[in-house]
């Protein structure tokens, strides 16, 4: 991803009007696309801090986890306050145990990076959506690049893409997005 790409979405990104006084930005997208390559680029240039949605997802619970996350970051941090929430404890890969607690200060501009972050639930809650995408043979060979040394690995990121699917179909994430960026020719 460029920095002339990066530098447009900063740009576009502060030229919005904040949301109850914070600049919510979410990069959605299917796991693999390269979500959060850009949200590192774009946090450094927006100079915000990177909220993920791995510490709250697990390989069980596709979408059941937004409840926490809107308690936990989302809401407060429209309110102005803190987020202070429980991250999700990747020592243990296959299962879904909660871990340490963490605190994100209210910041003016926050970045949300991960899979279905820019869901049905944050329509007028976020400043601008983003929707990274590649085509899934791509996708699925960058999750198995990173985790593929781990038993069923490649099993998991298939049901899990067909999980994917299945909720942006139904959900209409990228459609609404502000902008859709296309990481195919990224390798």
């Amino acid at each position: 991803m460029g920095v002339d790409v990066v530098g447009e979405v900063a740009a576009a990104v502060t030229a919005r009007e904040p949301v109850n006084g914070i600049r919510i930005v979410g990069v959605d997208g299917p796991s693999g696309s390269g979500k959060s390559h850009l949200a590192r680029g774009l946090a450094a240039a927006l100079r915000a801090p990177i909220i993920e949605i791995d510490d709250f997802v697990s390989w069980d619970d596709f979408a059941g986890w937004w409840p926490r996350f809107d308690t936990q970051v989302l809401a407060p941090l429209l309110r102005g306050e803190d987020a202070h929430y429980q991250a999700r404890d990747w020592t243990d890969w296959y299962g879904s145990t909660i871990g340490e607690w963490r605190t994100q200060p209210w910041a003016p501009t926050v970045v949300l990076e991960g899979v279905t972050c820019t869901r049905r639930e944050t329509i007028g809650r976020l400043t601008y959506a983003i929707w990274v995408d590649a085509p899934a043979p791509l996708r699925l060979a960058r999750g198995l690049a990173r985790d593929g040394s781990l038993a069923g690995a490649e099993q998991l990121w298939r049901r899990w893409m067909a999980q994917e699917a299945d909720f942006f179909a139904a959900d209409g994430a990228r459609d609404r997005a502000d902008l859709v960026i296309d990481t195919s020719e990224h390798g």
